[in-house]
């Protein structure tokens, strides 16, 4: 939940941040709901992915080697570090041989990753970071620890609740790996115009929170993974 203002990180506790603590403290009932939400239908989803779950974990196993489940550190609430649950698109140790986000026709993506990829499957098992707490249904995505590094201050408002699964930055940069693909300094480019851009609408989110937007983010999140293009 909210933490008082005077028991967030010192990192967090500047005053570009303080108008967008003040609007979710005024609606901490929200939150409350939104985490009710969030643990619930985990619970429920986590049953009935359970099969489908399975069969991806066979087909990437099949595909290629290396682990099923890609556990790099990101960063959630209040700048704490966790190991995000996501099934393995890439080859093993992709990071090591690569930036820390994907250019279009990445070599570094496996046959079955690729599928996983285009229709979002391979974030089915951050259900688990959800019911961790970790990580809300709708949220601002968790960037890896060095792009988080990189933060101007009033992004840090970000990190006020869970990192999230969808959100409508990531709706509307879900080709973000095309905006790259020409990038001679992926890693610049995008700290320095997609990360700004994507933050934009992070921190509006923040500001305009109410839980019956997140129910409308995640509808909009399906249209878009079926093909529909939002601005």
């Amino acid at each position: 939940m909210l933490k008082k203002w005077e028991d967030l990180p010192d990192f967090m506790r500047v005053e570009s941040v303080r108008p967008y603590w003040e609007s979710l403290n005024r609606k901490r009932g929200q939150l409350v709901l939104k985490r009710a939400f969030d643990l619930s239908a985990s619970l429920i989803l986590t049953i009935l992915l359970a099969v489908p779950m399975l069969v991806i974990t066979v087909c990437i196993k099949l595909d290629s080697e290396g682990p099923v489940f890609y556990r790099q550190e990101r960063v959630t609430a209040y700048g704490r570090h966790f190991r995000i649950h996501k099934f393995r698109t890439m080859v093993a140790n992709a990071d090591k041989i690569g930036t820390a986000v994907t250019v279009e026709n990445d070599r570094r993506i496996t046959r079955v990753g690729n599928r996983l990829r285009k229709l979002r499957l391979d974030e089915l098992p951050q259900v688990f970071d959800v019911i961790q707490g970790t990580m809300s249904f709708v949220g601002t995505r968790p960037e890896a620890v060095k792009y988080v590094e990189r933060y101007k201050p009033e992004m840090y408002a970000t990190l006020l609740m869970p990192a999230g699964i969808t959100s409508e930055a990531s709706i509307r940069y879900k080709n973000e790996d095309e905006l790259l693909n020409a990038a001679d300094d992926v890693d610049e480019v995008y700290v320095t115009r997609v990360l700004p851009e994507k933050m934009r609408w992070n921190l509006q989110s923040v500001l305009d929170f109410r839980f019956s937007k997140d129910l409308m983010t995640l509808i909009r999140t399906v249209f878009a993974v079926l093909g529909k293009d939002y601005e």
